[in-house]
C-alpha cells in the first residue's frame, strides 16, 4: 500500500518546485524564458510592462522573448492536481489566495503582526517582544503591518517619510523639509490622508446625489414616455374614429350617387323596354296589314276584287320616334359635379398649413356666446365676413336654381356639418369643461365683443403723451427714436443699475403712471406674433418669474402669442376674437375703474375691456419677447 502511495507522495513534495515564484501557485499555462527560469504566462505578462527581465534572477533581455509552453511542467502539473484530488472548481478558486502575506523581517518565515516605523522593519509577535518589554524600544512608532515600508524611505536621505509638502504634492522626509522643501506648508501624513479621504467621501457623496437626482429623473421619463404612449393610443383612437366617420360619410355619399346613376339606368331600360314592346305590336299590325294588301292584289276576278275594301291600321298613323333618354337627369348630373367639387375643396384645404384649417372652415369668431355671436354680427368686422359668405350663397343659390334641384344644397350641408365636426366637438368640451369649474356654457371663456366702432375723435379729446422709462427696461430691450420705440435684442444693453429694472422678462413700463381723470394714448404693432400692452402698478415685480404682464395681481394685459389673442390678469386667460390690428388704443377711465383696447383704423373699435379698482396708480406697460417685433407710442392726430 506504501509503495502504490509513493508516486503520489513524491509529487506531493515537488509542490514547492512546481509553483510559480510570482504568485507562489501551481503554474497554469507555464512559460520559460531564456534564462531558464519558468513563470505562468498571465504573471509573467503582468510584471512585463516598461522593460523586459526575469522576475527571479533579474536579467535583461533587450527585446521581449518569444514565450513557449513547457509541456513537460504543464504535464507534471496537471498529474500533481490529478492525483492529489484537485477539482477544477478548487483549482479555479486558488488564485484568490495570492494576497502577499507580510513575514517578519528577523525570521523571514512568521507572519508579521506589525512594523517599527523607526527601525524600518516588521516583526512577528516573538522577535515584537523587545518593542513591547525594554523601555529602550518604547520612543518607537508602531503601526500594523506594512506592505510598502521600502516606498515609504526617501530615495535621498534614506529616512523615513512621515510628512506631506501640500506645495509640491508629495511625501518627504525631515531632511527634506530643511533642505529642498525649506518654507513649503507641510502636514502629516496621516492629516493628509484624512483630508483627502474627506476629500473623496465628498465627491462620493456628490456622486451619489447626482446619480440618484438622475435616476429619479431616468424614472420620470419612464413615466412620461408611458403616459406619452397612453396619450397617443388614446389619440389615435379618437383621430382614427373621427376619420372613420368622415369615410362612413364619404362612401354613403358614394352610395347615394352610385345608387342615383342605377336608378336613372333603370327608369332608362323601363321606358325603353315598354316602348320597344309597343312598337314591336305595331310592326306586327303593320305587316298582317301589308299582307292582306298583297292578297287583294293578288285577286283575278275583278268584281270580287271591287267589293272588297280596306282599312289602313290604326298603328300606322302612330309617328315611330326614338325617345331621349340618356344619364344627363338633374342628380346625376349634381352628383357628378359635387364629387369633384367636393375634392377640389379637401385638395385645396388639405394643401393648407394644419393651423390655417380651422380658419379657413369657420371664419367665424370661435367659443362665442349666442348674444356675443349676434353683437358679433353686427360688427363692422362681421359684415365682411357675413357679406362675402351671403356673395357664396348667391351664387349657389343661383346654380342650383338654374339646375333645378334642391338636394345639391343637402349635400353641401352635410359636408359642411362633416367639416365643422372637430370644432363642435371642441366646443362642446370646452363648454363642458367651463361648467365643471362652475361657469355657464354660453359664457366659458367667452370674449367681450362690441357691436360698433366709436368716432376716434371723441377718444382724442383724452390724448395723452407718453415715452418709455429707460429704468424700467429690460436689458433686452431697446429704446430708441426718443424713448418712444422699444424693440428687442439678442446682445444686452449696458443700462445702469436700478431697482426699478425687470431682469426676468422683456418688458418695460411708461414713464407716467395714472391715478385719476380719462387718459388715452395709441400705439403702433411692426409685428404682432408675440407682444403684449397692458397696465400695472408700480409695486409689480421686476425680478422673479411672476413679473410678466398679467401673471400677477398687479398687472392687466393683452397679449399676442403667435395667432393667438388673450387677455390676461392674475395668470387668468380669456381667450379674444385676434382682430390683426396694426394700431391699438387704450382708454384708462381712473373714475369708471376701466381699461378699454381699442382696433383703430378709421374709426376705434374696442375688442377688450378690463374692470379692476384704482389701489394705486398704473403705469402703461410693454411686452415684446420676439426680436422681429416692437412697439411704438404714437404721436396723436386727429
Amino acid at each position: 500500500m506504501a509503495s502504490a502511495d509513493a508516486p503520489e507522495m513524491s509529487l506531493l513534495s515537488l509542490e514547492d518546485e512546481l509553483s510559480c515564484s510570482i504568485c507562489l501557485s501551481l503554474f497554469d499555462c507555464p512559460v520559460t524564458i531564456p534564462c531558464g527560469h519558468n513563470f505562468c504566462q498571465d504573471c509573467l505578462l503582468s510584471t512585463w510592462k516598461d522593460s523586459y527581465s526575469c522576475p527571479q534572477c533579474r536579467t535583461v533581455f533587450a527585446t521581449r522573448p518569444e514565450l513557449k509552453k513547457n509541456t513537460v511542467l504543464s504535464t507534471v502539473v496537471e498529474t500533481l492536481r490529478a492525483r492529489s484530488g484537485w477539482s477544477e472548481a478548487e483549482a479555479q478558486a486558488k488564485p484568490q489566495k495570492k494576497v502577499e502575506m507580510i513575514r517578519c523581517d528577523m525570521c523571514m518565515e512568521a507572519e508579521a503582526s506589525q512594523t517599527c516605523l523607526t527601525c524600518m522593519a516588521s516583526y512577528c509577535e516573538e522577535h515584537l517582544r523587545p518593542h513591547r518589554d525594554n523601555p529602550v524600544f518604547r520612543l518607537h512608532q508602531l503601526s500594523r503591518p506594512v506592505g510598502d515600508l521600502l516606498e515609504r524611505i526617501c530615495p535621498d536621505h534614506n529616512k523615513l517619510m512621515e510628512l506631506f509638502c501640500s506645495q509640491h504634492d508629495r511625501s518627504i522626509c525631515s531632511l527634506c523639509l530643511q533642505q529642498d522643501h525649506k518654507g513649503c506648508s507641510f502636514t502629516s501624513q496621516e492629516e493628509q490622508r484624512s483630508l483627502k479621504e474627506s476629500n473623496l467621501k465628498d465627491k462620493l457623496k456628490f456622486l451619489d446625489g447626482k446619480i440618484s437626482k438622475t435616476e429619479g429623473v431616468l424614472l420620470q421619463m419612464k413615466d412620461m414616455q408611458n403616459t406619452l404612449k397612453d396619450s397617443a393610443a388614446s389619440r389615435k383612437k379618437i383621430l382614427s374614429s373621427n376619420y372613420q366617420q368622415m369615410r362612413d360619410l364619404l362612401v354613403q355619399e358614394e352610395r347615394d350617387a352610385l345608387s342615383a346613376v342605377d336608378r336613372e339606368v333603370e327608369t332608362g331600360l323601363s321606358k325603353i323596354k315598354i316602348l320597344s314592346k309597343k312598337f314591336m305590336e305595331n310592326v306586327d299590325s303593320m305587316h298582317k296589314a301589308r299582307d292582306d294588301i298583297q292578297s287583294l292584289l293578288a285577286q283575278s276576278q275583278t268584281m270580287n276584287f271591287l267589293k272588297t275594301s280596306f282599312k289602313i291600321p290604326q298603328a300606322a298613323g302612330f309617328d315611330p320616334y326614338a325617345p331621349r333618354i340618356n344619364l344627363d337627369s338633374k342628380k346625376v348630373i349634381l352628383s357628378q359635379s359635387f364629387a369633384p367639387a367636393l375634392k377640389e375643396h379637401l385638395t385645396e384645404l388639405l394643401k393648407q398649413p394644419l393651423e390655417a384649417r380651422l380658419p379657413i372652415i369657420s371664419p367665424e369668431p370661435q367659443y362665442q356666446s349666442k348674444q356675443q355671436k349676434a353683437d358679433w354680427s353686427k360688427s363692422p368686422a362681421s359684415q365682411t365676413t357675413c357679406g362675402q359668405k351671403k356673395k357664396v350663397s348667391s351664387k349657389q343659390s343661383s346654380k342650383l336654381e338654374t339646375e333645378g334641384d334642391s338636394g345639391m344644397g343637402a349635400r353641401r350641408s352635410s359636408m359642411d356639418n362633416l367639416l365643422e365636426f372637430s370644432l363642435k366637438d371642441k366646443t362642446t368640451r370646452q363648454n363642458a369643461a367651463a361648467e365643471a369649474r362652475g361657469k355657464p356654457a354660453d359664457e366659458a371663456e367667452v370674449p367681450v365683443c362690441f357691436s360698433s366702432g366709436e368716432k376716434r375723435s371723441e377718444l382724442l379729446k383724452y390724448g395723452t403723451v407718453l415715452t418709455f422709462d429707460p429704468k424700467t427696461a429690460h436689458r433686452r430691450i431697446v429704446l430708441s427714436e426718443g424713448f418712444t420705440v422699444a424693440s428687442v435684442s439678442d446682445e444686452h444693453t449696458n443700462y445702469p443699475d436700478s431697482p426699478r429694472r425687470f431682469t426676468v422678462c422683456s418688458q418695460v413700463l411708461a414713464a407716467k403712471a395714472f391715478s385719476q381723470g380719462r387718459h388715452y394714448w395709441e400705439v403702433r404693432l411692426s409685428g404682432n406674433n408675440f407682444v403684449g400692452i397692458g397696465l400695472a402698478y408700480g409695486s409689480i415685480d421686476r425680478k422673479g418669474p411672476a413679473s410678466r404682464l398679467g401673471r400677477n395681481a398687479q398687472s392687466w394685459c393683452v397679449e399676442w402669442f403667435n395667432v393667438k389673442l388673450s387677455a390676461w390678469h392674475n395668470s387668468s386667460e380669456t381667450v379674444l376674437f385676434n382682430p390683426g390690428p396694426k394700431r391699438v388704443g387704450v382708454l384708462l377711465d381712473c373714475e369708471g375703474g376701466t381699461a378699454t383696447f381699442y382696433n383703430v383704423t378709421d374709426r376705434a373699435y374696442p375688442f377688450h375691456v378690463f374692470t379692476f379698482p384704482f389701489a394705486e396708480a398704473v403705469h402703461p406697460a410693454f411686452w415684446i419677447f420676439s426680436s422681429g417685433s416692437s412697439v411704438s407710442l404714437c404721436k396723436l392726430q386727429a
